[in-house]
């Protein structure tokens, strides 16, 4: 059936639809430009032959699944592209419509292209909703720092205890008065505004609720097994759904975490190895999302009276793979942050490692947060150290003074246990709090390793005299 299809191409805008046709084992050739209507769609379709001999795709964009959905009630099979995966050449500098539509027939005749998954109508309509709830906490977000700058210009401060947007916060705001009549419209407006958008996320977030509790049965129960795991209530529940969709259609956690863009990127050529930062080329709502959670799991495992109300009424066995959850991502964060990693890359790490195949798999995508203890003698390493580059320095400059650094590191006893990690850039704490001094590892690695360069360079020189 393949080698007698039809590959069809088509470059989607508002108005006009650009359709090229890969013949089977012959040339690509453009079709012109139709008019973007179901009359004109359903015309093309009857020109094109039978529609179970046509393979239509076209690329996802701003137009929707309005195109497929009608493609697929006339019986044509269809597809929708990603177009970040398109295949393109390094070379080529002319793009137009014609172009765009033949180089789809042409790649999607050799299989190059990779399909999205398409929702359907119901389960857009939630996404669409969950998203209008995030644009809205974006606008709050932006209307506050529009009214906490213009208050820093004009030199106000809020006073110290306050919580941002706390309740003395708000009180202290509608205290506020300015000399001109035109700052203190301007002060009303953007309160106006932040009240404004909070009314919207209230009203938002009810509409999503009772859109959730609609919900077709299998949602329902998804949306309630994840809420089993630590950081992820209804809201984030609910988020993560939408924009997954089916959770069993990736056959492996990492292949979830690639649709989310949360695994690292990676630039190999020949023995050498580099890996970066993660991609960030996937969706970047369920990202936040669970990266959001994962830091709920820097605590140490534990069911509060919150999580055990949300597992009220789930089985044994979800309950038991979320308290798994708990200490396997935990124990990950634990691990990672001992060897010295920043926590942002610490939460991110086992946010892509694990992967939501179900309640249950979705349970081990958060992270938690745990401190390892130090080694025992890692206070004595710490002031040994220090102390070493103290003298050396010293004894570079003619001597330790009296009462200086080194002396004062002898004489007063550390106040706790501090931790020495090699080329880390943590800070640490090596005496006691009345005369507390940091000094940064990685620096004092520096001064170390420029110290015995001098050293060995002057014993070479004596040698040589």
């Amino acid at each position: 059936m393949e080698k007698d299809s039809r590959f069809v191409g088509l470059d989607v805008h508002a108005e006009t639809i650009a359709v090229a046709v890969g013949e089977p084992g012959g040339e690509v050739h453009s079709l012109g430009t139709i008019p973007n209507t179901p009359e004109a769609v359903r015309r093309l379709v009857k020109k094109l032959g039978p529609p179970e001999t046509l393979r239509v795709c076209y690329e996802a964009g701003p137009t929707g699944y309005v195109l497929y959905r009608q493609l697929t009630a006339l019986g044509v099979p269809c597809a929708v592209i990603a177009p970040t995966l398109v295949p393109v050449k390094a070379g080529d500098r002319v793009k137009t419509d014609r172009r765009d539509a033949e180089k789809l027939a042409r790649s999607y005749r050799s299989g190059d292209l990779t399909p999205v998954w398409v929702p359907d109508p119901g389960h857009e309509a939630l996404r669409d909703l969950v998203r209008a709830r995030e644009a809205a906490k974006k606008d709050q977000l932006r209307a506050r720092h529009r009214l906490g700058k213009f208050l820093l210009r004009q030199g106000r401060r809020a006073p110290r205890g306050s919580k941002a947007w706390g309740v003395k916060h708000r009180a202290w705001l509608q205290t506020i008065r300015f000399a001109h009549a035109a700052q203190d419209a301007t002060l009303l407006d953007y309160l106006t505004e932040i009240d404004h958008a909070a009314d919207r996320i209230v009203r938002l977030e009810r509409a999503i609720a009772t859109a959730a509790d609609v919900a077709p049965a299998p949602v329902r129960a998804v949306i309630a097994g994840l809420q089993a795991l630590r950081g992820i209530a209804k809201l984030s529940a609910v988020s993560v759904v939408t924009e997954v969709g089916t959770l069993s259609r990736f056959a492996k956690p990492r292949q979830l975490m690639g649709y989310s863009g949360a695994v690292a990127s990676e630039h190999s050529s020949g023995p050498h190895r580099r890996r970066g930062g993660i991609t960030k080329t996937g969706n970047a709502h369920l990202r936040r999302i669970v990266i959001e959670a994962a830091w709920a799991y820097r605590h140490r495992p534990a069911i509060g009276g919150t999580l055990r109300t949300r597992q009220e009424g789930l089985s044994e066995e979800v309950k038991a793979l979320a308290w798994k959850a708990q200490h396997r991502l935990h124990g990950r964060y634990a691990r990672l942050l001992a060897k010295g990693k920043a926590p942002t890359q610490v939460v991110t790490s086992p946010a892509s490692s694990s992967g939501l195949s179900g309640p249950s798999a979705c349970t081990s995508s958060t992270t938690r947060q745990a401190v390892r203890p130090p080694p025992p003698n890692a206070a004595r390493t710490a002031r040994t150290t220090t102390m070493t580059l103290l003298e050396q320095s010293g004894r570079r400059s003619g001597g330790t003074r009296e009462g200086g650094s080194s002396a004062l590191l002898r004489d007063r006893p550390l106040a706790g246990p501090a931790t020495l990690v090699r080329g880390s850039s943590r800070r640490i704490t090596t005496m006691t709090a009345s005369s507390a001094r940091s000094a940064n590892i990685r620096v004092i690695n520096r001064r170390c390793g420029h110290l015995d360069r001098r050293l060995l360079r002057s014993r070479e020189t004596r040698r040589g005299r």
